[in-house]
């Protein structure tokens, strides 16, 4: 393990996240987003990608004003134009970063660079020297990684370190890659790329066969000291890496012996809402961590149980991701505990008689309802106290 202390979280949710299909976001979305971020002690916030559109130079122009603490990141490609407006577009940030990237798999040089492999480790040099001239944190992206040929990544990340990056960025780019690949990797580089040992390395999974996530903590578990991911694992086709299941998964199995997070995971509720708002995605249901039944029993069996122990289903605290409401769910499959349970959360005190005589008719509504809402447990109170 390279960093047994913190791992450090650069969130992209502004820059890959916005790249979902029709999740364009406004300035004043993104300056909302990025305070929160900001606020909840996130390292990195990579602000967006300037050289695509004067929208985009502005917001990372925002962003970079606003941001107080956490280093602000702008995209680009390995091109001197594309380095330099990055760079302007980053001029008042306290803690500017250029991100510059290529494509080194055989599918990227073949069939969109046309370019030879000497070719790319010349790009790169080039590259990362120019974004070095401008800032002293220069982060590289191989990407397409984990479909390279691992003698073309290692003399790639070689290159780029000798060069003055000092993050290294293994992009899973479309989501192929399974934990046991993602690990090997990593210790490929850590073992054969001289100067490994100097600089940060970061992992950027992609959620094309749902391992986003589970491939992000294959990487830490092997030596990453960085990872990137986006609030809601929104991104790019399927997604990124979720930000709030990482955290969480690592604050959760401390004893797996990971590095923590620096991140307080209090904001988690409120930063998956505003996100949600600001590019009008619903969360799923079932999403973990921030999804609406993530907290939620319904089965009067799950109820009594985290009535009388939180612990005998659920591995983390509501608190902890800043949501504070009743996690009981009434619908057809709760019992007396959870109806007796909501009824004291709403205020409501009744007799034992009449908690007898509510739950036939509760049970009869619920059939025909998805969920019992609180006006609808009030009305049918109202009603039995009136019989």
């Amino acid at each position: 393990m390279k960093n047994n202390k913190n791992i450090i979280i650069f969130d992209t949710t502004l820059r890959d996240g916005e790249q979902s299909p029709g999740a364009c976001m406004s300035i004043k979305a993104k300056m909302k987003i990025a305070t929160l971020l900001d606020e909840a002690k996130v390292d990195v916030i990579e602000a967006g990608f300037p050289v695509i559109s004067q929208g985009q130079f502005e917001g990372v122009q925002s962003v970079a004003k606003q941001v107080k603490n956490a280093s602000v990141c702008a995209l680009a490609r390995a091109l001197d134009k594309d380095i330099e407006i990055a760079g302007q577009a980053l001029a008042q940030a306290k803690r500017p970063r250029i991100h510059t990237f290529l494509g080194i798999s055989s599918t990227h040089r073949k069939h969109k660079l046309n370019l030879t492999t000497e070719e790319v480790f010349a790009m790169i040099a080039s590259s990362v020297s120019k974004a070095r001239n401008i800032t002293d944190d220069v982060q590289w992206a191989a990407e397409d990684a984990l479909r390279s040929e691992h003698d073309v990544l290692c003399k790639s990340v070689e290159t780029a370190i000798k060069n003055g990056a000092k993050t290294i960025n293994i992009a899973d780019t479309v989501g192929y890659a399974f934990p046991h690949e993602i690990s090997d990797v990593v210790e490929l580089l850590l073992n054969k790329v001289p100067g490994m040992d100097d600089i940060n390395i970061s992992i950027h999974c992609h959620n094309d066969l749902g391992l986003a996530v589970a491939n992000s903590l294959a990487a830490i578990q092997a030596g990453v000291s960085q990872v990137e991911c986006t609030m809601n694992g929104i991104g790019e086709r399927a997604g990124n890496a979720s930000l709030e299941e990482i955290v969480m998964a690592l604050k959760t199995r401390q004893d797996l012996g990971m590095p923590v997070s620096s991140f307080n995971t209090c904001y988690l509720t409120k930063l998956s809402r505003l996100v949600s708002e600001s590019i009008d995605f619903p969360v799923q249901y079932n999403k973990a961590i921030v999804g609406r039944n993530a907290f939620l029993h319904e089965s009067g069996i799950h109820q009594d149980g985290v009535l009388k122990h939180a612990n005998t289903y659920e591995i983390m605290c509501r608190e902890d991701i800043g949501l504070n409401q009743s996690n009981i769910f009434l619908g057809i499959h709760s019992g007396r505990k959870g109806l007796k349970h909501k009824l004291d959360f709403l205020g409501i005190d009744l007799e034992q008689g009449d908690l007898d005589k509510l739950l036939k008719p509760f049970k009869a509504l619920a059939e025909e309802n998805k969920e019992i809402t609180d006006a609808m447990l009030v009305a049918l109170v109202d009603k039995i106290k009136k019989s």
